[in-house]
């Protein structure tokens, strides 16, 4: 008797402990599909947010490079640029560079989101005094130096196939007035296309090359990132916060696709705003090939700042907000639709009954 109500007692254990194991696989495998239906969705959202914004990042580009473009402190507005582009080039102009645009931001986008839901969860877990919104800044952080390592050369040949323009108007107006200011100045060949691009920049520079500006893109994406998701948390924790203050017992809920369009938008406009002087420095580092005007990130910081002020600092921030706002609004909507309509409605869990022996129920 003794010896088979042990045995019972230990099979039912034994039956339990499978049970837990069972249940913590079954949530292991789960946790890890979502984590990498993050990668997909904000894969996709990155590259159709840049696909749908590309002609005003060319504006802002141009905007931005006139001052090595030129040589000169004549600077041309918005308007004026839009023109410039529109007149020379038409429509292909303003999307010159979208095809390594797209591929940067399909990795950044991918490593953001996907990196951004892992590391929050690991973060909450190991680290409670970390949670919160410096969970999603350190977070947000982490997915774009990750995302850094492929979207950097996209970014140069991007970047570059936006100031160059069409091969008219690079041969007829961007040499010819670079010709004119240093008749020696031979900054790099037209690039046909990205992969062409790609290997014409390795091939005269090497991958200091395609990895140029670097670290000043680090420096203006990791605060930016960390920003844009702190911003954007803080923004839904507060429409919450207002929803049940004002409507404590109203079944009002706001579609989390239309928060995501709205608080994603001012989220990326107001950290877009106050990064604007890292992206000035980036740019100009990036686009000025083999003739070196800007010996690194400080360098360029200095003389920019005693060239050309507050102003030169924060050349193309107009543009920059009107790319950023759109932008973000349209990845965070998209992330948040598809999190929606494709979620799993629960986790399956599987629960296991002990069965009685013939004595127990006796």
């Amino acid at each position: 008797m003794a010896v088979t109500g042990d045995s019972t007692s230990t099979s039912g254990e034994l039956q339990g402990t499978n049970s837990s194991a069972t249940l913590v696989s079954t949530n292991n495998q789960f946790f890890g599909f979502s984590i990498w239906r993050e990668f997909l969705w904000g894969a996709i959202a990155g590259g159709f947010g840049e696909g749908m914004m590309h002609p005003i990042d060319t504006v802002k580009t141009r905007i931005q490079s006139q001052a090595i473009m030129t040589q000169t402190q004549k600077q041309k507005s918005i308007l004026q640029m839009v023109k410039a582009v529109w007149g020379v080039d038409g429509l292909r102009g303003f999307y010159r560079g979208v095809v390594p645009g797209v591929t940067g931001s399909l990795a950044t986008g991918a490593t953001y989101f996907g990196v951004i839901e892992s590391t929050k969860k690991w973060i909450e877990e190991t680290h409670p005094n970390l949670g919160g919104h410096w969970a999603h800044f350190i977070a947000g952080a982490l997915g774009d130096t990750l995302g850094s390592f492929i979207y950097v050369p996209c970014e140069v040949i991007k970047q570059r196939m936006q100031v160059q323009g069409t091969e008219k108007y690079w041969t007829s107006v961007v040499m010819k007035d670079a010709a004119h200011v240093k008749p020696d100045a031979t900054m790099y060949g037209y690039y046909s296309g990205m992969f062409q691009a790609g290997c014409s920049i390795w091939k005269d520079q090497g991958p200091k090359g395609l990895y140029a500006g670097y670290w000043s893109t680090l420096a203006r994406d990791v605060p930016f990132a960390g920003l844009m998701v702190t911003c954007y948390e803080a923004l839904k924790d507060v429409t919450e916060y207002g929803r049940q203050k004002w409507f404590p017992n109203s079944s009002f809920h706001v579609n989390s696709s239309f928060e995501g369009l709205v608080l994603g938008g001012i989220a990326g406009g107001v950290s877009a705003y106050l990064t604007t002087p890292l992206d000035v420095i980036k740019t100009r580092l990036q686009v000025q090939g083999t003739i070196v005007r800007y010996n690194g990130w400080m360098d360029a910081l200095r003389r920019i700042w005693l060239i050309e002020g507050p102003k030169g600092l924060f050349r193309g921030s107009i543009p920059r907000v009107i790319w950023y706002v759109p932008a973000s609004a349209l990845t965070f909507m998209a992330v948040e639709f598809l999190r929606d309509h494709f979620k799993e409605d629960k986790v399956t869990t599987l629960s296991i009954e002990k069965s009685k022996s013939p004595l127990q129920q006796s």
